[in-house]
């Protein structure tokens, strides 16, 4: 029974851990759906709830660190220089990558850009706000504390497959999911999951990935305009899809069913997966990390 509940050092195994998160969270949302109810009641509007349920899940997360005897900052949120560092870094990233993907659409004749009536600074500013707490809850809950868990006690390939498919399945209930566009845009969560679960695995930080989904979602939404995993969004920019096949432009769902979000999506995990951030892991830590080819 003890070889059961305990490795070979005497602690807790890592698939009860990820046991004891979802127990937690769940008894959390518990408390939170009476919560964010009530909230409703007093007149605040549900667009604000944004930092409710990262709060919520943090709470969580830093109960199951707190049984661990680590603290919170352990599961890649230590907020010094150096993480805001990569914060930036991963925010510039997401946002060049769905510039590229724009223009993509852009250039072979499938979109044109107006400026938005709707939109302006004030529609910039909520977007940023909404697009923050996005990242910050997909991020604590698919590369936080189960994920790591996950890593340690599977190796990193197998969680890194198994997570994105959760993340893609986690999409499925979005507006538009259906035909082709279910495909296309479940292929290229994948992807982003890959992605963002690579970036912590060679940072072992948080901030690269929140960093990268953030940049993504915002350039995607509160820049360009377009949907977001099939949410419609105000932005600086108005998008107008021409008269070209939906799997070049994503359609109405937004730029993640396109081919062209496939292409560059697949391109950045092959990137983030042969690279190697010198002096950054240990050799335990080296040990978890998918296999890349020498240069």
């Amino acid at each position: 029974m003890s070889k059961l509940l305990h490795d070979r050092n005497g602690q807790l195994r890592n698939g009860w851990w990820m046991l004891v998160f979802i127990v937690v969270f769940l008894a959390s949302q518990l408390v939170y759906r009476p919560v964010s109810k009530g909230l409703q009641l007093l007149g605040v509007e549900p667009s604000w709830f944004g930092p409710l349920p990262v709060a919520f899940l943090l709470l969580a997360t830093w109960l199951c660190m707190r049984l661990r005897r680590q603290p919170l900052s352990a599961i890649g949120l230590k907020l010094d220089a150096s993480w805001f560092r990569q914060l930036a870094a991963g925010v510039g990233l997401g946002s060049a990558l769905m510039l590229v993907v724009g223009a993509s659409i852009m250039a072979i004749g499938g979109v044109r850009f107006t400026m938005d009536p709707a939109g302006g600074l004030a529609a910039l500013a909520y977007g940023t706000w909404f697009f923050v707490w996005v990242a910050l809850l997909e991020e604590l809950l698919f590369r936080g504390f189960f994920f790591q868990r996950f890593v340690d006690g599977a190796g990193a390939p197998i969680a890194l497959w198994v997570m994105a498919l959760l993340f893609a399945l986690a999409h499925w209930g979005n507006p538009g999911m259906e035909g082709s566009t279910l495909v296309m845009a479940t292929i290229d969560t994948m992807f982003a999951a890959l992605l963002l679960g690579l970036a912590y695995l060679r940072t072992r930080s948080l901030a690269l990935p929140i960093g990268i989904h953030f940049g993504w979602n915002w350039l995607q939404g509160s820049v360009l305009g377009f949907g977001v995993s099939g949410v419609d969004q105000a932005g600086l920019l108005l998008p107008q899809l021409l008269d070209k096949p939906q799997w070049m432009t994503g359609g109405e769902f937004g730029p993640e069913a396109s081919v062209f979000a496939l292409v560059v999506d697949g391109l950045a995990v092959l990137a983030m997966w042969r690279w190697r951030r010198a002096g950054a892991t240990s050799s335990r830590q080296a040990a978890c990390l998918p296999a890349s080819p020498s240069p």
